[in-house]
């Protein structure tokens, strides 16, 4: 069975390739077009908080090693399946949207090395991505892990030399200025460009999630994993800040636009020489294909455990048992994560994606205290619960700044869902069931 098995950095890789791929290469540019110099200080308090819900969800993973959902498995066991079929509908989605995102980064960069008559093929060129690494999904987990682990050594590696090259582009001829860091140009609230920079932020962030789908998988078990998670928080966490820096260093935070291809921007505005050029392109192609490789594999285990769990059709409980593979929802994540790419730009698409990611979040942080609130034998996570009071909080201020369109699509969709889950269970039961709530 171990040979079925992956290792804890082949784990660790996989939380890392949806991590960075999507943080760094996509929207960190786009915090900094909406906080300026303040993006650093967010990137700071959204990984604060990243490191507080890893550590719940390295947690509830002791608690329910086999669960392939995440936290919609976590939820689901905890409160039953009207908020488990809310809460994992919600997530898949966000899942399905991340994938889109990070697609999305890898067509904007690929066009933009080839060329400006490639200038309108980004939306192509992701769905190609989609395509081809929904095909290496369906190979297996190993194989992914294994594809996304030499990725990963290979970005970072890449990342390493960017912030490098920032730092001698920077001081050594003459492109950094204090001024870089100045908020003159930026809003009229440090707070609240904070803020929507963080919405933003936490959704590079959200990767580490994908490691609890598939925690039994892991060699050493729930501990491994948890370690994993929380390794690959930290070390995002580090190069998130050194890449920031190494931007702004380049590029006054002034200049920057709400885009998919931030370093390339920088690069280019400090003239930097063209074989650096193309290192982190092809650094930014393999950082968002491997973010997608982790994405499909997190959407696809999630929806096959909601189906599995008997609130989806059975359409979607096809698993391939040797490849360890949830066939159908690999599909339809695809084909999902295509139509998404379509929906407006990277920032509204990342949005709307955040609010089920953070929702998700904020139910499994309350499950893990229900769970240890019912089992008086589970040891007591660190500053409990004063840690899941002060996250919770954290989280549904991020769900406040949302922007509005994200907000409303969201709100709709989980009404759509209440409805859809009542008229469905009142099907199955023929009449309908009445409780008393009180006494």
């Amino acid at each position: 069975m171990d040979d079925k098995k992956i290792s804890t950095l082949a784990a660790t890789a996989i939380a890392l390739g949806a991590i960075i791929g999507a943080g760094i290469f996509v929207l960190s540019g786009t915090a900094i077009a909406i906080a300026g110099p303040y993006a650093i200080l967010a990137f700071i308090l959204v990984g604060l908080v990243a490191l507080s819900v890893a550590l719940n969800f390295g947690m509830l993973g002791s608690i329910m090693p086999n669960a392939k959902g995440a936290a919609y498995s976590y939820v689901y066991n905890a409160f039953g399946s009207e908020l488990g079929f809310i809460t994992g509908i919600l997530l898949y989605f966000s899942f399905a949207t991340a994938t889109s995102v990070v697609a999305l980064g890898f067509g904007t960069t690929l066009a933009s090395m080839l060329g400006a008559s490639y200038a309108g093929y980004s939306d192509y060129f992701a769905v190609l991505i989609i395509f081809i690494l929904s095909m290496l999904n369906l190979r297996g987990i190993k194989n992914a892990a294994k594809a996304d682990t030499t990725l990963v050594i290979i970005k970072i590696a890449i990342l390493s030399i960017f912030v490098l090259s920032a730092i001698v582009l920077a001081f050594g001829y003459g492109h950094f200025s204090p001024a870089n860091f100045s908020a003159a140009n930026i809003g009229n609230s440090a707070i609240s460009d904070m803020l929507k920079a963080s919405i933003v932020i936490f959704f590079a962030y959200t990767g580490f999630q994908t490691v609890s789908t598939f925690t039994s998988r892991v060699k050493g078990g729930p501990k491994a994993a948890a370690k994993s998670i929380m390794s690959a928080v930290w070390i995002s966490m580090a190069l998130y800040l050194a890449v920031v820096i190494g931007l702004i260093l380049l590029v006054p935070a002034s200049s920057y636009k709400i885009n998919a291809d931030p370093l390339s921007f920088a690069l280019s505005s400090a003239h930097a020489p063209e074989w650096l050029f193309i290192l982190v392109n092809v650094g930014a192609l393999i950082a968002t294909a491997s973010a997608t490789i982790a994405m499909v594999l997190a959407s696809s285990r999630t929806i096959y455990q909601i189906s599995k769990d008997g609130l989806l059709p059975e359409i979607l409980r096809k698993y391939n048992v040797k490849s360890d593979v949830a066939v159908n929802g690999v599909i339809i994540t695809a084909a999902i994560s295509i139509i998404m790419l379509f929906a407006g730009n990277v920032y509204v698409i990342a949005a709307i994606s955040n609010f089920g990611l953070i929702f998700s979040y904020i139910m499994a942080t309350i499950a893990l205290m229900h769970f240890h609130r019912i089992k008086k034998t589970l040891s007591r996570p660190m500053f409990y619960p004063y840690l899941q009071i002060i996250t919770i909080a954290a989280l549904m201020v991020f769900i406040y700044g949302l922007p509005h369109e994200a907000f409303v699509i969201n709100v709709i969709i989980i009404l759509l869902l209440i409805v859809i889950y009542y008229v469905l269970r009142e099907a199955e039961e023929k009449r309908p069931i009445k409780i008393r709530l009180f006494k």
